[in-house]
C-alpha cells in the first residue's frame, strides 16, 4: 500500500478570457485537454487528478504546460494525499463529507 505522503493530487486553476470566439476555442481546448489527461472538474477553472508519486505527478505536469493557452492564467498545485484529505469543502453554507480517495487508478 502506498503512504499518504507519497500519493499525489494535482489541482490545475486557471483564469482564462473568452471575449472573443479564439479565446473561448483556446479555453474549451484546454478544458478538454485536462479532461482527456484524465483530471476531474472540482470547480469551474479548479481541475484535479489523483497521481502516485512526485515523478507521475511532474509528467502530468509538463503534459499541461504543453497544452497552455495563449491567453490568461494558469497554475499548478501538487499537494500530497494527506494534505488533500484535511480539505473542508462548503457547499450552501453547509459542510461537505468528506470525499474518499480513489483506492486504485482507474484506466479507461
Amino acid at each position: 500500500m502506498l503512504s499518504g505522503y507519497r500519493i499525489m493530487w494535482l489541482l490545475v486553476m486557471f483564469d482564462l478570457p473568452v471575449t472573443s470566439k479564439k479565446q473561448q476555442k483556446a479555453a474549451t481546448t484546454f478544458r478538454n485537454h485536462l479532461l482527456d489527461e484524465g483530471f476531474q472538474m472540482a470547480q469551474f477553472s479548479v481541475y484535479m487528478r489523483f497521481t502516485y508519486g512526485k515523478e507521475s505527478a511532474e509528467a502530468y505536469c509538463k503534459r499541461v504546460q504543453q497544452a497552455l493557452p495563449r491567453w490568461g492564467k494558469v497554475s499548478i498545485l501538487t499537494i500530497t494525499d494527506k494534505q488533500y484529505e484535511r480539505m473542508i469543502c462548503f457547499y450552501g453554507g453547509a459542510a461537505e463529507p468528506a470525499k474518499k480517495n480513489p483506492e486504485q487508478l482507474l484506466l479507461f
